[in-house]
Order: C-alpha cells, then sequence, then structure tokens
C-alpha cells in the first residue's frame, strides 16, 4: 500500500487519483499506524514551506517521517513543495528542512540578460541524467511536465541530480538518492507523462 501524506497542504486527491488509475493500491492518511505499514510514501505539497513544516510538525509527522524515511528506508517521492521540504533548507522560509538530501531551495533569479516570469507555470521539458533507472522507464519522449513554483532545487552533489529543466539555465528538477525520490513538477498534473511516473513509482521503485 503507499500512503500519500495529509498534513493539510497538497493536492492529496489528484495523488490517490493517479495512483489508482495505475492500478495502485493507495490511501491519504496521517494516522501513524497507516504511515508505519505502509509499503511507499508520497509527500506531496503547495503553498509555502515554513507553512508546510508548521503542519508537519502540528500533526505529529515530522519525526515519524524522518524515522520511516531514515531508518525504516521506505521508499518516499517528495512532489513540488514535499520535494522541497527534503532538501536543508529554502529561501522562502526560516525553518529547516527534512535534509535528507544535500541541497537547497533558492528562488529563480530574473536578470536582464535572463529575464524569467515567477513563477514558472506550465509545461516544460524534464531531460534525465539517468535514463536508466526505474522511475524514468517507459515515459514519453521528450518528457514533458507541468510546472508550478517560484523556487527551485539546487545541490552540489551532481550525484543527486537526475533530471534536469530549462528555464532561463537548466536547473535540477529531480533529485534522489537510495530510497528518496523528490520532483519539483506535478505528475499529478501531467496526463500520460505523470500517469507513467506514478506507475513506476508503485511498481518499480526501490530506490534510485
Amino acid at each position: 500500500m503507499i500512503a500519500i501524506v495529509d498534513y493539510d497542504i497538497g493536492n492529496v486527491g489528484s495523488v490517490l487519483n493517479m495512483l489508482r488509475k495505475v492500478g495502485a493500491q493507495a490511501q491519504i492518511t496521517r494516522d501513524p499506524d497507516t504511515l508505519r505499514a505502509a509499503d511507499k510514501l508520497v509527500l506531496p505539497g503547495v503553498g509555502a514551506f515554513d507553512e508546510a513544516v508548521a503542519n508537519l510538525r502540528r500533526f505529529g509527522l515530522w519525526e515519524l517521517l524522518d524515522e520511516l524515511v531514515l531508518q525504516a528506508r521506505k521508499p518516499i517521492l517528495g512532489v513540488c513543495l514535499g520535494a522541497q521540504l527534503m532538501t536543508r533548507s529554502s529561501e522562502e522560509g526560516s525553518q529547516p528542512g527534512f535534509g535528507w538530501l544535500d541541497a537547497r531551495i533558492q528562488r529563480f533569479r530574473s536578470t536582464s540578460e535572463t529575464p524569467l516570469r515567477v513563477p514558472h507555470m506550465g509545461w516544460n521539458l524534464v531531460t534525465p541524467t539517468r535514463p536508466d533507472i526505474g522511475i524514468f522507464q517507459d515515459v514519453p519522449t521528450p518528457m514533458r511536465f507541468y510546472f508550478v513554483h517560484s523556487y527551485h532545487m539546487v545541490t552540489d552533489d551532481p550525484a543527486l541530480a537526475l533530471a534536469t529543466t530549462p528555464y532561463g539555465q537548466p536547473f535540477v528538477s529531480v533529485l534522489g538518492r537510495d530510497n528518496i525520490l523528490a520532483m519539483q513538477y506535478h505528475p499529478e498534473k501531467s496526463h500520460k507523462y505523470g500517469l507513467q511516473i506514478y506507475r513506476n513509482f508503485a511498481e518499480r521503485f526501490p530506490s534510485c
């Protein structure tokens, strides 16, 4: 069973619908026993970084997720804000992230040389740096996904960067290591591309 973490931030219903479309058994929950019993986890999120941290702590989920991801090593997929929470910190807020991935969150910089509209919103290309891993298998190419975000993931460890996306300059749109996978875009809003991502997560993803 795949548990979709419910902390009052995020489009959990859309994630549930996509997982059910690919035949996965999935449940929206914040119940500790259900989360412990799950085979895999999805951490969605839409909104502000500090509010997300506060909600996870308010519902008693912060330490539990830390335990399940780092000690029990359950496979977990972070989506948009959920992905950003997996990093150390964000320029959007003052609270620390989980720090599962050696990365940080920066706001898009618009300059006279590379003017950008912020937020970055709409369909864009995603180019895997490791197309061999299971999460990208059978996704139609060129891969296109739907984005809505003003902040993006930055890492100094090239081994963590699994895919990039062009916006002004290329930015990291997928991070991952071991049982942890972080996607800046919204697979649940990305039609056939996102459907295959969720199928791969359900059927093929034990680790990066």
